[in-house]
């Protein structure tokens, strides 16, 4: 599996399973399957609500002799309601306790966004509504400094809880406040990706500050769709560019979205859960793409965003809250 050194020294998987949306009831050999399929990078969260199966089939993949923990990537995040000090550590000690691990390889700030602590006893995953049940629901934020966080997930590492941490959906200028305190700089940005949204000058800021990329969402809308947040006609797989790429080099569309990204040195998570998907998306490292046929990619460029909080917060949780603007 090819890997990317990050600024820890770490070796990073550039391919990734994510599991955002992978249901309980097949989560764990889904898991298992991708093991055999050659996958040893996992990328999971608190608020998929899934980490225990995750874990299930983490334990068999050891078990069966597939991999060792140390062969193993296990990536997870930090929920909006435990960016308070006292809550970051115990939110990182449930997860691993789901995962069935003693530490974590990378954990990230999920968003930079604070929400009013949910106790686990209450509600676990707590997801955005501070009370599900209220008259009118909706997120109720908490003052919580990025600082506070941050300085809480340093504390991860010196405990040998996480071997890395690093932040999602966070831009330059956040992240640029965070290196002027930072005691342990952020190893990974993991960030939504693909042919509409190429985020060239924060790619290159990354790169030149030696911070990691990971890729969410390279197939574009695809993961949207059932929620109402993207149109069939958003597609990138049915795109003419995308076809036509995919028939000069025989491979299928979504390959070639993800080879895109992978050139571009940026670390990639596609979500699936038949063997079939699983190693189509793993067989992308045997073939590049012509600097002509990346440009064409990079030219569809629109500057979308299927995942932002400053549209589905207050179409989905009753609160408008942008982050990006």
């Amino acid at each position: 599996m090819n890997t990317q050194t990050l600024n820890t020294g770490s070796q990073m998987p550039m391919l990734g399973l994510g599991t955002w949306k992978i249901d309980k009831s097949q989560c764990a050999d889904v898991i298992f399957t991708a093991a055999q399929a050659g996958y040893r990078h996992f990328d999971c969260a608190c608020d998929y609500g899934n980490e225990k199966e995750v874990g299930q089939g983490l334990k068999r993949i050891v078990d069966e002799g597939i991999a060792t923990r140390e062969e193993l990537w296990i990536t997870s995040k930090l929920w909006n309601t435990y960016h308070a000090r006292q809550h970051v550590q115990p939110a990182c000690e449930k997860t691993l306790s789901d995962l069935g691990l003693d530490y974590i390889d990378l954990y990230l700030i999920h968003f930079p966004i604070a929400l009013k602590f949910v106790p686990f006893e209450d509600r676990y995953p707590p997801e955005w509504f501070y009370d599900p049940q209220a008259e009118s629901p909706g997120m109720v934020t908490e003052a919580v400094p990025i600082r506070e966080t941050w300085e809480a997930m340093e504390s991860l590492v010196d405990a040998g809880l996480a071997k890395n941490i690093g932040v999602c959906n966070f831009g330059v200028s956040l992240i640029r406040d965070m290196l002027s305190y930072a005691k342990i700089r952020p190893s990974v940005l993991q960030i939504e990706l693909h042919p509409r949204l190429t985020q060239e000058k924060l790619l290159r800021w990354c790169a030149q500050e030696g911070i990691a990329v990971t890729a969410f969402s390279s197939f574009g809308p695809s993961s949207y769709y059932q929620l109402g947040m993207a149109e069939k006609s958003d597609s990138l797989m049915d795109h003419d560019v995308v076809q036509r790429i995919a028939k000069e080099t025989g491979k299928t569309p979504g390959q070639v979205l993800l080879r895109w990204a992978v050139q571009r040195g940026t670390i990639v998570i596609p979500k699936a859960s038949s063997e079939k998907h699983l190693q189509e998306n793993a067989a992308i490292f045997d073939f590049d793409l012509t600097k002509d046929q990346m440009s064409g990619l990079s030219a569809l460029n629109q500057n979308r965003r299927f995942n932002d909080p400053g549209h589905f917060c207050e179409a989905a949780f009753n609160t408008f809250f942008p982050i990006y603007e």
